[in-house]
């Protein structure tokens, strides 16, 4: 059984928490995020503690309660702190380059594949065969990233493609030629 909605949620000096029906708003340093949750699971926030109350321990409120939980307090963090995931681009002639608010990839496609982020969203090329993605909704940077991903998933027998930061891809072993 999972305990992840039992365990009450701190909210940091800061960061502004408010329900209005199902509507949560969440405010702080680093912007504002809303979402709408099922109206079955009870919110209490005491002073600076939110805590989550399921009406029942049917299958459908118990996975409710944890994931209710875990989308709060992603959001408080990444109100707070914000969150990024960085891509390798491994390959000869694998390249990134930003223009504007777009990123060229080079990734040995007949065509350059270009990417635009959104207003909340940041594409940052540190080097040539690095890229960030940072934000503050993480299911939104974690989908961007994936989006990035797609275009040349990294393959089991050279490595080649664009993979996450420390992503271990197992590797084949290749014809023997016997």
């Amino acid at each position: 059984m999972s305990r992840v909605g039992l365990k009450p949620i701190e909210i940091p000096s800061g960061v502004e928490v408010k329900f209005d029906g199902n509507t949560a708003v969440v405010k702080g340093p680093k912007g504002e995020l809303t979402r709408e949750f099922h109206p079955d699971i009870k919110v209490n926030i005491d002073e600076s503690i939110i805590t989550f109350e399921r009406p029942s321990d049917h299958k459908e409120h118990r996975s409710l309660h944890g994931t209710m939980r875990s989308l709060l307090s992603n959001m408080i963090d990444g109100v707070n702190s914000g969150f990024e995931k960085k891509l390798e681009l491994v390959g000869v002639g694998y390249r990134a380059q930003k223009t504007g608010n777009k990123v060229v990839l080079n990734v040995g496609l007949s065509h350059p594949v270009e990417f635009v982020a959104d207003d909340d969203l940041e594409i940052e090329v540190p080097s040539n065969t690095q890229i960030t993605v940072k934000g503050i909704d993480k299911e939104r940077v974690g989908a961007l990233a994936s989006n990035i991903r797609s275009v040349r998933i990294p393959e089991p027998y050279k490595g080649k493609g664009i993979r996450y930061e420390g992503e271990r891809i197992r590797m084949k072993e290749g014809k023997t030629g016997k």
